[in-house]
């Protein structure tokens, strides 16, 4: 139990940190975005982080997975600094449509 916590906890900060890193940086294409989850591996290995679909146009996603790819190593680079950890997990990013499916199949559920 304290593992799961302990690991969630760990997506939340990471979570925070890459918010706040991506207000800074100068693309205008990454300023707006939204991550809706972050999922690190156990001992910090690897990490996927999730892009809310909401806050990117369809026919954008490639081009912003792209700038978020070279961006990497400047979030990496602010999450060791501002965390204080001794490595920083490797971001793996992905459009997040989990609310996309909630939200039909709340209509779904809705029209029945």
């Amino acid at each position: 139990m304290m593992d799961n916590i302990h690991a969630m906890r760990l997506d939340a900060v990471l979570l925070e940190y890459l918010q706040e890193c991506l207000g800074m940086l100068g693309d205008v294409r990454l300023n707006g975005l939204a991550f809706s989850r972050v999922h690190c591996s156990k001992g910090k290995h690897h990490a996927h982080v999730y892009i809310d679909a909401q806050s990117i146009e369809p026919n954008t996603q490639q081009e912003v997975l792209g700038a978020l790819k070279k961006a990497t190593p400047l979030l990496r680079a602010y999450v060791l600094q501002v965390s204080g950890w001794f490595k920083c997990p490797h971001f793996s990013f992905h459009i997040d449509t989990a609310l996309e499916q909630e939200q039909r199949l709340q209509k779904i559920l809705e029209s029945l």
